[in-house]
């Protein structure tokens, strides 16, 4: 036991003074973008759009409150996003996911990193992944066919001008397809254009994807 009243005293001090902090994710439900771009009145397909993801979410994700400003928006962004990541491919949910992540990762993006994380967190049933694949998916013990489609997709994103056929037969030697490839490739061209429009705009995640699946 430590008696050293001056560091119980110095302690206390720094508890009572981190508590006294507020949290970093305060407003980011309410100061959603650093845009001034009010909201439009919902179309009928995206109210009905909102209302199931407070059924299945319990919230609206904050992109989805960002695009409303323009319905046209709104509905292509869904669209493809619901394309993209939930509509029959090769590659499984959390494999999407898994790229999104590592995609944001490299692009540092705060608002992706946090909400996809916290599904690859839920889609694995393994947060420490979750965490890997927002630091460094090359840390992360990964399958041979995880690594080589993360490798790919960051290379993608990072010097797309390098890819080249040996690129794509390392792909196809980890197991995976052309239509994969595309597949690959779509997810992650699609989230390095969602990472750039969140840092423009500063878009930040609901504060409930920081406690998820922890």
């Amino acid at each position: 036991m430590d008696i050293n009243p001056m560091a119980n005293r110095s302690t206390k001090t720094a508890t009572s003074s981190t508590k006294a902090q507020p949290s970093a994710a305060a407003t980011d439900d309410t100061a959603i973008t650093a845009l001034k771009l009010p909201p439009a009145p919902l179309s009928t397909d995206m109210t009905a759009y909102f209302a199931k993801c407070e059924e299945k979410l319990g919230f609206v994700p904050n992109v989805l409150k960002a695009y409303a400003f323009d319905m046209a928006k709104l509905s292509a962004f869904v669209a493809m996003y619901n394309d993209l990541m939930l509509a029959p491919s090769g590659l499984s949910k959390l494999e999407r996911e898994m790229i999104a992540v590592a995609v944001s990762a490299h692009n540092r993006c705060y608002y992706c990193l946090v909400a996809h994380g916290a599904a690859v967190r839920q889609l694995s049933g393994d947060p420490p992944l979750g965490e890997l694949m927002a630091m460094n998916y090359r840390a992360a013990r990964l399958s041979k066919r995880h690594r080589a489609m993360l490798d790919f997709a960051v290379k993608l994103t990072a010097e797309p001008w390098l890819v080249e056929e040996e690129d794509r037969e390392r792909v196809r030697r980890a197991g995976f397809s052309d239509r994969d490839i595309w597949d690959i490739a779509a997810v992650a061209g699609f989230f390095n254009m969602t990472n750039r429009v969140a840092s423009a705009s500063d878009m930040r995640p609901n504060s409930v994807y920081h406690k998820q699946n922890r």
